[in-house]
């Protein structure tokens, strides 16, 4: 590798420090040979269209609502006296915590609407016919945890709308027969929406779903991957 000038794509880095890091992880790990061999190199199919942006659209999502809400965590408070009020010093006092909060609550909406556009693309275009209906599946999977992302992140401001949107969305398993009471007494840890069920959703939003979710992704990409994307339909 030229130690003087590393080329990656289009970029081009000088920076003899980068280049000599850079150089030792390349030796032992092959650093340039797979950015070249899958992201510089690798040339989409020219029948793409917009149409085909809003999976990758949803991916860059998800990754900003991990960055986001790590950063809104460091002020967070999951209990019920202090939750709201700490969602107000993010607000007010925290350095751009407006902007992160922002970008977290609007993020969430957003990769809602993207992944609806996406899977309707999807099955519009019949994309999920044989053989990517296994991946069909795992895109209903990442569905359904965006969704629960949502709704579990929805309770944490503590707020009066938040809190009775949660007691419809819990109430509503109730109505199936013979374990529906059970459910419910399971999503809220109790009869009643309390601090239990504020710690029950906080855990679940910050470390189950989004670990179940990446790994998800994570087998979805690889799915991608390994079947390629689907010719002109």
């Amino acid at each position: 590798m030229d130690m003087d000038t590393l080329e990656l794509g289009p970029f081009k880095v000088k920076n003899k420090l980068v280049i000599r890091m850079f150089s030792a992880l390349d030796d032992r790990l092959g650093v340039k040979e797979i950015l070249d061999d899958e992201v510089f190199e690798k040339i989409a199919p020219a029948h793409l269209g917009f149409w085909s942006c809003f999976g990758g659209i949803s991916f860059f999502l998800f990754i900003c609502q991990i960055v986001t809400g790590i950063l809104l965590m460091i002020y967070y408070q999951p209990t019920i006296s202090q939750a709201h009020a700490s969602v107000g010093r993010i607000m007010n006092e925290a350095p751009f915590g407006w902007l992160i909060r922002g970008i977290h609550a609007w993020g969430s909406n957003l990769m809602l609407i993207t992944i609806a556009v996406h899977m309707t693309k999807i099955f519009v275009s019949g994309i999920y016919k044989a053989p990517r209906e296994l991946n069909w599946v795992v895109g209903v999977i990442l569905l359904l945890l965006t969704l629960g992302l949502s709704f579990t992140g929805y309770l944490l401001p503590w707020t009066q709308l938040a809190y009775w949107a949660t007691v419809v969305g819990t109430e509503t398993p109730a109505a199936i027969p013979y374990i529906g009471e059970y459910i419910r007494f399971a999503m809220r840890g109790g009869d009643e929406i309390g601090q239990v069920t504020l710690t029950r959703f906080f855990a679940i939003h910050v470390m189950v779903l989004p670990v179940i979710t990446a790994a998800t992704v994570l087998l979805h990409l690889l799915q991608i991957r390994r079947q390629g994307i689907s010719g002109p339909l």
